[in-house]
């Protein structure tokens, strides 16, 4: 079964909510295993030194959601789908700041 049969269903979370490695697997129906690859490859960025320590934003539960799809729809490996988040995080902060240029020349 592929990780995108696995994440069937889940609630959005925001950048307050904190989960461990424990809690983010039972979320997302997934092996801790394929967090650690996901950590591994900088898909996931926890807090903590160690598994045992993470915490993860809840964000993290939406990025593991949208990593399944890449690597199960287009077949994207780990290290294109780090790169593909990476510049859709960057894209959106684009978005944002040229959003509050356009608000200070209406104004």
């Amino acid at each position: 079964m592929s990780n995108i049969d696995r994440i069937v269903e889940g609630q959005l979370l925001d950048e307050s909510v904190r989960l461990n490695l424990e809690e983010i697997c039972e979320q997302l129906r997934v092996e801790q295993a394929w967090i650690v690859d996901l950590v591994d490859a900088g898909v996931l960025e926890p807090r903590g030194s160690a598994p045992e320590a993470w915490v993860f934003a809840g964000t993290a539960v939406s990025r593991a959601c949208v990593t399944a799809r890449l690597m199960d729809d287009l077949e994207v490996n780990l290290a294109g789908v780090a790169l593909i988040l990476d510049l859709l995080d960057e894209r959106r902060r684009l978005e944002r700041r040229l959003q509050q240029f356009e608000k200070l020349l209406d104004d």
